[in-house]
């Protein structure tokens, strides 16, 4: 029987949270067959918050398999202080690593030239509220309600450090992420693109 727990993450996860994110990269399917630069995705959207200030990251581990990581949901409690960090200490880094020149798939030449212009959340985003998240799990540990608790235990962290509502982007074309967080609460937010939805906390 499976024996699965929702731990703080750390710095020796971001292997994991790479390859995750990877495997949830398209839409929530693997994007594997899309980069030679597999790593990339985990770059932009989930190792930074086990390696950068004002973030906080929780996993979620299979102890059936030797407690392997098979999802997650990380952010940042403060989005502005976490876009100002990583624009001085993270992206300039990753940039000089991936140069566009190196890339022949068309994914990872996006990513690249992303590394180089990373986008930030806009205002409307920040006045809903200053934290975000981003979460992921392994497909065959979807629709058993472990996203719903992962998402409880982001909330309840958050408001330990004082802050009222999370905002998340989400892919478009993932229908099934849109209705999951419908059904948690999640709203449009005015004047956000429809893409991204925000939680007020109670």
């Amino acid at each position: 029987m499976s024996v699965i727990t929702i731990r703080r993450a750390t710095d020796a996860d971001a292997p994991s949270l790479s390859r995750i994110c990877l495997l949830t990269a398209d839409a929530g399917k693997s994007a594997e067959s899309l980069h030679d630069f597999g790593e990339l995705p985990g770059l932009v959207y989930a190792v930074p918050y086990v390696k950068l200030p004002a973030t906080w990251a929780f996993v979620l581990a299979d102890g059936s398999k030797e407690d392997r990581v098979v999802g997650y949901v990380v952010g940042s409690k403060d989005t502005r202080a976490y876009e100002q960090y990583a624009a001085e200490h993270w992206w300039p880094i990753q940039a000089e690593k991936y140069p566009p020149s190196a890339m022949v798939r068309e994914a990872d030449k996006r990513y690249a030239e992303l590394l180089r212009n990373m986008h930030t959340a806009e205002n409307p985003n920040i006045a809903f509220a200053p934290a975000h998240l981003h979460i992921n799990i392994l497909e065959e540990y979807q629709g058993q309600g472990w996203g719903r608790r992962m998402i409880e235990t982001a909330i309840e962290h958050l408001k330990t450090e004082r802050v009222n509502g999370v905002w998340l982007g989400m892919d478009p074309r993932n229908e099934s992420a849109r209705r999951f967080y419908e059904r948690l609460g999640f709203v449009g937010i005015e004047g956000s693109p429809p893409h991204v939805v925000g939680l007020k906390f109670e």
